[in-house]
């Protein structure tokens, strides 16, 4: 059986157009693209940040919802390793994370975090040289608009025009390109997948940098 961090590793040598590919040949809906996530930290689209990890989700919902507060905190339970991907409602103007919350994610060996809303305190995550994914940036902190209700539970993906669950467990990666969600049960099948599309792309590129048609080389690589 193939040991999760052999996974990840594996997963780190390729990029996020690459699993895109595969969840696309896989039937996947929009191979996996999360829409409106971009990297902020420890660059702002920039540099060779790359993040992989099991998902370790987040919900927040808003103050008037009627489900309990969730009794500990999140922060302190990161598995190492993992991906923590945040849950914002739709809309709502403040950070719901911020420069402690990474400071304690990065003690306990995250590899990143992707907040599906707004964050604060980007000097403090450039400053752990922290990866941060994430949709918009703010100041003032989330306690008069939203709440934790739960943590590792599946969420949806704050976006108008993507239906997408995101589970805990499944593999998550972030680099230039966005952020992708690869089901834990699609793993195996996708790597497989862009191993063989890595390499026929590579014969593709070297026979179009001499000069044969994309047309071509695709139909003889492809």
């Amino acid at each position: 059986m193939t040991d999760e961090r052999d996974i990840v590793g594996q997963l780190k040598k390729f990029t996020t157009c690459d699993i895109s590919d595969a969840l696309c040949s896989l039937k996947y809906p929009n191979g996996g693209f999360l829409s409106g996530l971009t990297m902020w930290s420890p660059e702002r689209q920039s540099g060779s940040t790359k993040i992989a990890g099991p998902a370790y989700t987040v919900q927040y919902v808003p103050l008037s919802d009627p489900a309990p507060k969730h009794s500990t905190h999140y922060i302190d339970h990161v598995p190492s390793g993992s991906v923590v991907f945040v849950s914002s409602p739709r809309d709502v103007p403040n950070a719901v994370y911020g420069g402690l919350m990474s400071a304690r994610a990065h003690y306990l060996g995250a590899a990143g975090s992707i907040i599906d809303g707004r964050f604060r305190d980007l000097e403090e995550q450039r400053g752990l040289n922290f990866p941060i994914f994430a949709r918009d940036i703010g100041t003032a902190p989330p306690y008069e608009s939203v709440k934790v209700a739960a943590v590792n539970v599946p969420v949806k993906l704050q976006s108008m025009h993507q239906n997408i669950e995101i589970r805990p467990g499944d593999y998550l990666m972030g680099d230039l390109n966005g952020v992708v969600l690869l089901p834990r049960d699609l793993a195996g099948k996708a790597l497989e997948l862009m191993r063989k599309r890595v390499e026929a792309d590579g014969k593709v590129r070297a026979e179009i940098s001499k000069g044969m048609s994309f047309a071509e080389a695709s139909k003889r690589f492809r």
